[in-house]
């Protein structure tokens, strides 16, 4: 193999690599919001958010507290780690009451337009360039969400309208997450972030708070923080390896992965029309993703 050749191939095996991992994580995270549904019929939203959020710091003290040490609370932007840690508070437990009253994969579906979101952020407040077919995307993405909220479909009401407010706080904090990128380091950007959520969240869990009741609900919750923990690092390890543009398409395996979920622990699995409101929502998505990527002539 030629000297020019083998760099190449590296690069491939790292994207590669970098693919795998965001599918990874999708799968994780997909786990999380099935645990979160599994308990949620016995301890308030509100404590399942506080509970993931603290065993998300405990893993990560346990991963990287020898290693970075003091790193994972330095910040050069502590106002803005604060306003971002704040709206990973609410969209946790907006998205978790969300899975709470909705099927899982309906609930990530709707989730799923905050990239969409994220784009309309972009160019509104980072004044970054729209790709072209912006507007047909939306559009295309928004007839999926009223697809899957028809008369008679049975997602209308507080969960619906839930989730679509986890979608905003979701491109919120994803918005402040980039605009944190270039000063701060990603680690701790990702511990601060859920140091603050469970600030946040301390001020009403004492109205809420339930021992678990047994050692598997202890278990069920760890499990929950451990996942989301476990998937953010993978992400964070994707992103070293492959750009983002080449990661964003694969990022909407989280909806397909709630399918599988959703099917296994619940037995749920949406009926045609809502399935093509979710087809239409992550194949805009998708399709977005790749001219994003796509080299400009």
């Amino acid at each position: 193999m030629s000297r020019g050749a083998q760099p190449a191939a590296e690069a491939g095996a790292q994207r590669l690599r970098g693919i795998l991992l965001v599918v990874a994580a999708s799968a994780c995270f997909s786990l999380l919001d099935a645990l979160i549904k599994l308990l949620a019929d016995r301890y308030s939203p509100f404590m399942l958010s506080w509970t993931r959020y603290f065993f998300h710091i405990v893993v990560m003290v346990l991963v990287f507290g020898r290693s970075v040490g003091l790193g994972l609370i330095r910040t050069r932007r502590p106002t803005t780690q604060f306003v971002r840690g704040a709206t990973l508070a609410v969209s946790a437990v907006t998205f978790f009451n969300a899975v709470a009253l909705l099927p899982q994969a309906e609930a990530t579906a709707i989730l799923s337009v905050a990239p969409m979101l994220v784009t309309v952020g972009a160019v509104w407040l980072l004044r970054e360039r729209a790709p072209a077919g912006t507007v047909w995307a939306l559009s295309l993405s928004f007839a999926g969400v009223l697809l899957m909220l028809r008369p008679g479909g049975g997602l209308a009401g507080w969960g619906a309208l839930l989730a679509l407010l986890a979608a905003f706080m979701s491109a919120a904090y994803s918005l402040l997450t980039r605009s944190l990128a270039a000063s701060d380091d990603t680690l701790a950007t990702l511990f601060i972030g859920g140091v603050v959520a469970l600030l946040c969240l301390s001020f009403y869990v004492p109205f809420v708070w339930q021992w678990p009741r047994d050692l598997t609900d202890l278990a069920l919750m760890f499990a929950s923080g451990a996942c989301g923990a476990l998937g953010h690092l993978m992400l964070v390890r994707a992103y070293s390896l492959a750009n983002a543009s080449t990661l964003a398409p694969f990022t909407y395996a989280h909806a397909a992965c709630a399918l599988v979920t959703g099917w296994i622990f619940f037995g749920a699995f949406p009926d045609a029309l809502s399935l093509a409101g979710m087809g239409l929502i992550v194949a805009t998505g998708v399709v977005m993703a790749l001219r994003r990527r796509a080299p400009r002539g």
